[in-house]
């Protein structure tokens, strides 16, 4: 009774079965007849696609989909996350604070250098029993009709005190003492005259009159500002060579910890040059934003510096001195350009450390 309900109606269908492909020890795949079997097929049929409606995609093709995403060989919170950045944005913040001082004191020993140089002053002893004033008239009326002088200014006696109060205050002894004389004198910059020259015919007209031309002032602006440019350049050796180190030991340890990573891209048959390209990339995004980090705050030092000292109790006196010293203690657009140079510097210095230490430690391993 229940076998016509259990047996199939119709006649038996033939499906092809899937040829089996094995591998032997020597290679090569076995051939033979395909064998027939009865049963359902091993596959289900396509299903029915409405009006409008599109097949949806298969596996293989979305292996090969360009649009889909790929994770890095170095992931960003590994060993080189944000411990590294934190190192790296360090260096480059001490980078740029040194070369933007140095930046800063070498503009304003130029501009020292400058005034000095289209400047002289003649100075007029005070003998006794001699009209001082007297003398300093005609010296000054001499020295405006010669070549190459742009103007003649005499300083008086009252402001000769003052150049002297902040060594010796204020003190009415001053009057009594031969306190010489002084006529500041400014060159043509165009034209200068022959300062030796004039120097002789100042000495053989008047007595007790000599020039000064300030080359000694000069000459030590120089030196010290050179000091300056040396320390710097030492420190910025040694945040290179800080930054480096710390490239190196990060590019070790990022090679250790993705070694199983590594050795598959070399099993699928990846390059050395790519392994090195991908780890490149990565140290110089890093690098790239820790130095822009780093840059900010070196130009917010900058910035906020004369504030900051006249909060603490420095008053204008500190902040005039500090402008003698290094200008306005703030950086012109020049400068913050250099700040950008360093940056670059630091990013490009992660970038080739990277690849030479993948390089090394690829070469090691073959």
């Amino acid at each position: 009774m229940s076998g016509s309900y259990d047996r199939p109606t119709g006649p038996p269908t033939l499906q092809p079965q899937r040829a089996r492909v094995e591998h032997e020890a020597f290679g090569g795949p076995q051939t033979g007849v395909p064998t027939y079997t009865t049963g359902p097929p091993d596959t289900a049929p396509p299903p029915r696609l409405e009006p409008g409606e599109r097949a949806p995609r298969s596996r293989s093709r979305r292996r090969n989909d360009p649009s889909q995403t790929t994770a890095p060989i170095v992931p960003a919170g590994s060993v080189t996350g944000r411990s590294l950045t934190l190192v790296i944005t360090i260096m480059c913040f001490l980078a740029c604070l040194t070369a933007g001082a140095v930046y800063m004191m070498n503009q304003s020993a130029s501009a020292w250098l400058r005034d000095i140089a289209s400047e002289v002053t003649v100075q007029v002893e005070a003998k006794e029993r001699a009209d001082v004033d007297r003398l300093v008239a005609d010296v000054s009326n001499y020295l405006s009709r010669q070549p190459g002088i742009a103007s003649v200014r005499a300083i008086s006696m009252a402001d000769a005190a003052q150049l002297l109060e902040p060594w010796l205050g204020q003190t009415e002894a001053l009057k009594t003492l031969p306190v010489p004389r002084l006529v500041a004198i400014e060159l043509d910059r165009q034209a200068p005259p022959d300062l030796d020259a004039l120097r002789a015919r100042i000495g053989e007209q008047f007595k007790g009159v000599t020039l000064d031309d300030h080359r000694r002032w000069q000459q030590q602006i120089r030196t010290i500002t050179r000091s300056f440019a040396l320390g710097g350049l030492a420190i910025l050796l040694l945040v290179g060579a800080a930054t480096t180190a710390i490239i190196v030991s990060a590019t070790k340890s990022a090679m250790a910890a993705n070694r199983e990573i590594v050795e598959v891209l070399h099993f699928v048959g990846a390059t050395d040059r790519f392994i090195a390209r991908e780890f490149e990339r990565h140290f110089l995004r890093l690098g790239v934003r820790a130095g822009i980090v780093g840059a900010l705050w070196a130009m917010f030092v900058f910035v906020a510096m004369p504030t900051v000292m006249e909060i603490l109790g420095g008053g204008g006196v500190t902040i005039a001195e500090l402008r003698r010293l290094i200008g306005i203690a703030t950086l012109d657009p020049p400068g913050y350009f250099l700040l950008g140079i360093v940056v670059l510097v630091i990013a490009s210095l992660c970038m080739l450390t990277s690849r030479i230490g993948v390089y090394r430690i690829l070469n090691s391993q073959h």
